[in-house]
């Protein structure tokens, strides 16, 4: 792993025997501070100037939904990563940037981190009265801020790229979803419906992202 101490990590990780621990790895590359449990964690997070939080859930033997919730009411700017079991199921509007599950390598976990490096707003796309935050996810509209799940970030992002051009609907889902398989894109259906709730006036009579009929989507700005 590359030596990058320009981030601050706080990490949550239990001591559950059949888990993998991330503490030491991370080390190598990140100044980390470790807590054992969410709760010892919230007594420490504003005792240094944290970049990130990763909260490994597995370890614990929990899903993570509260633990993420507490530390997104403490500071709602501040990026949470989750490491979840391959067997949990989370729900959409889950209080995490990023959920990883298991297993998977440090190395998949590091690329995952270097997102989230500080940086002089590269991560910042306007176009038109939206402006997106790959960073934290949020996305800001007519005086709305709303925090995205990666997802609608993606869609968004890939828009905001072709504005005022059609994007169709099955390079979008391949390259949001990461699949070839094209056969039931109707959840993609769904997460439009969400974004428009995120960034359109009046939801149901969107003037930003219109559909194209049979053809795809268009970011009107």
């Amino acid at each position: 792993m590359k030596q990058d101490n320009s981030l601050t990590i706080l990490l949550i990780e239990g001591s559950r025997g059949n888990h993998p621990a991330f503490s030491c790895a991370l080390r190598q590359g990140y100044r980390v501070t470790s807590a054992p449990t969410g709760r010892a964690g919230l007594a420490i997070i504003h005792a240094l100037n944290h970049d990130l939080v990763i909260v490994d859930a597995a370890s614990m033997g929990t899903s993570g939904v509260r633990i993420c919730q507490s530390y997104r009411k403490t500071s709602c700017e501040l990026p949470i990563i989750l490491i979840a079991d391959h067997s949990v199921s989370l729900p959409k509007d889950i209080d995490a940037n990023c959920v990883i599950h298991l297993p998977f390598t440090v190395q998949k976990l590091a690329n995952r981190i270097d997102v989230y490096q500080p940086t002089d707003g590269k991560f910042i796309m306007k176009s038109g009265p939206i402006e997106l935050n790959m960073q934290t996810q949020l996305v800001t509209c007519q005086e709305k801020q709303t925090r995205l799940t990666p997802r609608l970030v993606k869609i968004l992002e890939i828009l905001m790229r072709n504005h005022g051009k059609v994007v169709k609907r099955d390079p979008l889902f391949k390259s949001v979803w990461e699949t070839e398989y094209t056969g039931d894109t109707r959840t993609l259906d769904v997460h439009i419906s969400w974004l428009r709730q995120a960034i359109e006036e009046d939801p149901r009579h969107p003037r930003l992202i219109k559909t194209v009929r049979g053809v795809g989507y268009l970011l009107d700005l």
